[in-house]
């Protein structure tokens, strides 16, 4: 079971994440990550006829690749929690209909693979599901035709504008006991509205409720940025980096081991990703090829790992709402650490 300190779950039995897998499109296999990712298709189109199934495959090559990496079948999970930026989680939905086992989409925008694994190690912790896998996606061209003018028009992008990842990330969640990446906490965030309207700023939308989350996070522990070893945000971009550390800083917390995943999963200066990655794959994806690979080869001890989302719609943004913004953080740490087992 878990302990409860204001917004925060700490495992005293702790899951973990078992295995993990990374797919990518085009413009991912040609970034910095490249080499860490489990598959990169050479075209955004995945082999399909339209851009909604390939994000489908997309997770589906991930969740199998996951499990592949356990030694686990399909037939094994008990629980799959996922989502994606595809109205009504079409995406997840689709993935699941091949997949056949107990689902519970999420949509929590661009925080959704974090929600997932605070859901996840939630349930394994209380032992209410065993082999759970948590898992979200995004896809470029799908999410421009949904949220934003359709690419055949040409658009310019602006400075602040960030570039949705063609990506998926899957995790495979187990009770404690097991071999694997330990949860050690969760917080579940709370939505944050900044007052921010700019559809192509979504990073000042979301680093507010980066902010908040991580301090709610320090006051429930009595931690600090220097008890870890690296805090990943996903996804800020430069913009909200920027923005997160001023409003650090501005509460005496400030943030100097901080990475942000829309930073990490493009070279800015060279792929003309503007202010950098976003999408429901993107932290997703930088979690499963880059953070997770990195406990286990203990290149970091402990880490944070926060996934950032704006939650507005289609409709309400033209309708002149203001953009919320939310933030989920899982605490993890290295295998078979001292104290992580």
């Amino acid at each position: 079971m878990a302990a409860r300190r204001g917004d925060t779950l700490l495992f005293e039995r702790m899951p973990v994440i078992a295995s993990h897998a990374a797919v990518g499109g085009k413009k991912e296999g040609e970034g910095p990550l490249a080499a860490e990712f489990d598959e990169r298709f050479p075209d955004n189109n995945c082999g399909q006829a339209n851009w909604e199934t390939a994000e489908k495959i997309l997770q589906l090559r991930a969740a199998r690749l996951c499990l592949k990496k356990a030694h686990a079948t399909e037939k094994q999970v008990s629980l799959v929690l996922a989502g994606d930026l595809q109205a009504q989680c079409t995406a997840s939905n689709y993935t699941m209909r091949q997949l056949g086992v107990p689902f519970a989409g999420l949509y929590g925008a661009c925080s959704t693979m974090a929600e997932a694994l605070c859901l996840a190690a939630l349930c394994a912790a209380a032992g209410y599901a065993h082999e759970i896998l948590a898992m979200s996606s995004s896809h470029f061209c799908a999410a421009e035709r949904q949220f934003r003018t359709p690419l055949e028009y040409g658009g310019k992008r602006t400075p602040t504008a960030q570039w949705t990842a063609t990506a998926a990330g899957a995790c495979l969640v187990r009770g404690s006991g097991a071999a694997g990446v330990p949860v050690l906490s969760a917080t579940i965030g709370r939505v944050c509205d900044a007052g921010v309207k700019d559809i192509n700023n979504m990073g000042a939308a979301m680093a507010p409720a980066a902010a908040q989350t991580l301090l709610h996070y320090f006051a429930d522990t009595g931690t600090t940025q220097q008890d870890f070893d690296a805090i990943f945000t996903g996804d800020l971009g430069e913009v909200g980096s920027t923005l997160l550390h001023e409003l650090m800083h501005k509460a005496d917390c400030p943030v100097e081991n901080h990475q942000d995943c829309g930073c990490l999963l493009y070279d800015v200066a060279a792929q003309n990703v503007k202010a950098g990655g976003s999408g429901a794959g993107c932290s997703a994806a930088v979690l499963a090829a880059h953070v997770l690979p990195g406990l286990v080869e203990r290149r970091w001890r402990r880490v944070l790992f926060l996934s950032t989302g704006a939650l507005m719609s289609q409709t309400t943004f033209l309708q002149g709402e203001s953009i919320p913004g939310i933030a989920h953080c899982v605490e993890l740490g290295c295998p078979e650490e001292e104290g992580n087992t």
